[in-house]
Formats: C-alpha cells, sequence, structure tokens
C-alpha cells in the first residue's frame, strides 16, 4: 500500500520585507566595514529575492514601522540594528510560531472535506529556528482539538532538508496502518536571528532567510481517507481562503545521500546572540558535483526512469537554498527553465524558509496541475530535493494522481 499527500497548505507572516529596503538599511549600519557593506550589497541583488516574510514587525517599510514599541531588534530613531540575546530572539519564536503552525495546519485539514480534526492520528511538527516544550505538536493538538491519544513527532534542528524526512514517517506510518492520517507541519522563523556581522556566511543568510510555515495531510491510498481522486489543495500561500478540487501526490520513494565532502561548509550553530548559519560560498559547487550522485539511489528502485534524461521526468521541487544553488542544479541536470519555475518562483516571492520552502515548491506544482488547462496530468512524476548540514541531500519520488 502506498501513501498520498492529499492537502498541501502554506502560511506566512503579514509583515513583508521588500529586498533593496533591508539591503539599504543592513548596508548603512555603522558596525559594517567597507568590504562588509560591498558584500552586503552584492549578496542581495544577486539573491533572486523580491519579497519575503517575516514576524519581527519592527522590520516593517524597512525598519520604520511601527513595530510593537519595544525596540529589540530594531532602534528606529538612530537606524541601527539591535542585537538581542539568543534568549531573548528564542522568546520571539515562542510567541509566534504557534499561530503559523496552527494557520497552516488548518488550511490542510480545511483541503480534505472529508477529514476533520478528530480523524487526526498522528502529528509530525519540524523546525530548527526555535525550541520550546510543550512544543508545537503538543500545541497542535490542544489548538485543533484534535484526540488526546494523538500520537506526536517533533523533528528539530535538522535544517533545510527537514520536511521531507518529516513526509517519509508519514509515508511510513501510513503503509503500516491504513487508517491512519497523519499531519505535518513545517513552520521557520528564520529572520528572528538577523544579526549585522562583516562575514560572508552572516551576509549571505541576512540576504536570502524569511518566516513561513507550511502543511501536509498524509493518509493510505486507500482507508479512511476514502477515494484518491478525492484531494484538494489551498489555492493561496498566504495562508487564505479556498479549497479547489486539485491531484494528490502519490508518494513512491525516498532516498538521503551524504555528499562525501561539506560538512564544514554548511552548518547550524547557536549562538550568544541567536543560531548562527554556516553557508559557505562552495556548497553550490558541491551540490553540483554530487546530485546526480544522490539522485541514484532514488530512481535505482525504477530502472526505466533512471534510464532516462532528468529532464524528461515532469515536475522538479527543488529547494531554492539560493539563486546560484537553482543554476546549479539546473545546469548539472539539464531542466527547462519551466522545470525550475516553481522554485524560482518561491524564491523570488518568499525567500528561503528553511525546511517549509520545499513544501511551497510543491504547493505550486499541485496548483498549476489543477488549472483547467492544466500543467499535469495523472501520472507525472515529481521530484522534490532538499539540502542542509552535512552536507545532506534528501530527495522523494511523487507521481500526480487524479
Amino acid at each position: 500500500m502506498t501513501a498520498l499527500l492529499r492537502s498541501l497548505h502554506t502560511a506566512v507572516p503579514p509583515t513583508v520585507l521588500h529586498q533593496e529596503e533591508v539591503r539599504d538599511v543592513l548596508a548603512a549600519q555603522p558596525g559594517l566595514s567597507r568590504l562588509g557593506t560591498r558584500l552586503v550589497t552584492a549578496a542581495f541583488n544577486a539573491s533572486g529575492i523580491e519579497r519575503r516574510h517575516t514576524v519581527v514587525e519592527e522590520w516593517q517599510d524597512g525598519g520604520r514601522g511601527t513595530g510593537n514599541g519595544e525596540g529589540i531588534f530594531f532602534d528606529p530613531e538612530t537606524g541601527h540594528i539591535l542585537n538581542p540575546s539568543t534568549g531573548v530572539r528564542n522568546t520571539v519564536f515562542t510567541d509566534h510560531a504557534n499561530d503559523l503552525y496552527e494557520r497552516a495546519a488548518r488550511g490542510a485539514l480545511d483541503g480534505c472535506p472529508d477529514l476533520g480534526p478528530e480523524d487526526v492520528t498522528h502529528v509530525i511538527t519540524v523546525s530548527c529556528t526555535g525550541f520550546f516544550s510543550p512544543g508545537p505538536d503538543y500545541q497542535l493538538v490542544r489548538r485543533l482539538g484534535l484526540a488526546a491519544t494523538t500520537k506526536r513527532i517533533h523533528l528539530g534542528f535538522m535544517g533545510c532538508y527537514a520536511a521531507i524526512p518529516a513526509l517519509r514517517e508519514a509515508a511510513a506510518l501510513c503503509e503500516a496502518d491504513p487508517a491512519a492520517v497523519v499531519l505535518v507541519v513545517s513552520a521557520e522563523l528564520c529572520t528572528v536571528h538577523v544579526r549585522v556581522a562583516n562575514d560572508q556566511d552572516t551576509i549571505v543568510g541576512a540576504s536570502l532567510f524569511s518566516d513561513g510555515a507550511g502543511a501536509a495531510i498524509v493518509t493510505g491510498e486507500t482507508g479512511k481517507a476514502g477515494k484518491t481522486g478525492n484531494a484538494g489543495v489551498a489555492t493561496t500561500a498566504g495562508g487564505g481562503a479556498g479549497t479547489g478540487r486539485a491531484p494528490a501526490l502519490r508518494l513512491d520513494g525516498f532516498a538521503t545521500v551524504l555528499t562525501p565532502v561539506g560538512e564544514e561548509a554548511m552548518a547550524w550553530n547557536i549562538g550568544d546572540h541567536g543560531f548562527e548559519m554556516i553557508l559557505g560560498t562552495y556548497v553550490p559547487h558541491i551540490i553540483d558535483e554530487h546530485i546526480t550522485g544522490a539522485l541514484e539511489p532514488l530512481l535505482a528502485a525504477e530502472p526505466e526512469l533512471a534510464a532516462r534524461p532528468y529532464a524528461e521526468l515532469e515536475h522538479w521541487a527543488i529547494h531554492p537554498g539560493g539563486r546560484s544553488i537553482l543554476d546549479k542544479v539546473q545546469a548539472r541536470l539539464e531542466l527547462t527553465d519551466a522545470q525550475l519555475e516553481p522554485a524560482r518562483d518561491t524564491l523570488r516571492d518568499y525567500g528561503n524558509m528553511s525546511s517549509a520552502t520545499v513544501l511551497f515548491v510543491l504547493q505550486r506544482i499541485l496548483e498549476r496541475a489543477g488549472e483547467p488547462v492544466g500543467a499535469g496530468t495523472d501520472g507525472e512524476r515529481v521530484c522534490a530535493m532538499a539540502f542542509g548540514p552535512g552536507l545532506t541531500v534528501e530527495s522523494a519520488l511523487m507521481t500526480l494522481v487524479r
């Protein structure tokens, strides 16, 4: 028995960051060296991002917004970015994360009209940008009115690839129990860790990362969830209403690969003033050199598919870790512009929301497939890939079904 991803919904905070405004604010910080200022300009201009979302209201209108009046992250009088402790930043995460988790989860449930909160048997939550306990898995049970016996798993601090292992665990649960209904929710508040520094890793992180959440409902192909064609996908990435009929995704297989190099090139550490991203400039080159090898175990289960050119696999949900990563993937796999469009559009409109981002890309693929003149038909294949610390490549092979 196989598992189905039957519904996807995404949510973002209301405060929008316009890339040019944030660039100018960061470039004007007194602690930056001349080289640091040049790096800010170069990183922001090359990011492929136009806008992002944040829970930090103080950043509104480039730091000129009303904010929450507490001056935790930004001093509007001096124009200086402040440097709160990790504890303060984590409190902001705790205060805001639950609402994003809940909005995304409710939208995913609304996308399955034949299911209600009482049907959910398992909750899997994901985040690497904050910690609290009882955690978001517990809070979702309370907020959504799920059964007190709902089984819960939280995947923490894995990084940008973590949504794919979460889907893998959901699929395994449904394969073991045909009656299982698994709610998967990833929420990341990356902007609570923005800092000012002259090192390239910090600057690149400030130019890329943003806040958002994605949720999915995974069930068995038969069982409590009903027929395979009864799938709904929420139609707005901002979490608005709408549950138009759309294809589902059959979860066919998963693979995990550690590249032979790159352990020092991508990491996520806890510092005294926030979580610190290590994102070496060599990461796109590592992905370029090893992405075909990372795909081998995923495609090995289907030799006919493995023998075809990569571009003949119709849809690609690539985690947009940055524009250069997407450029390397597209060139190495010889994919078309149309196949990279969902990833590039997600990067442009939302930035890099760490683990939640690949769910935004998958949602775009499903929305387009469900249009009257859709970009996808029954039986077309989808390959999802995400990259994270280690350097770890997580991938999933899926099939569009109606």
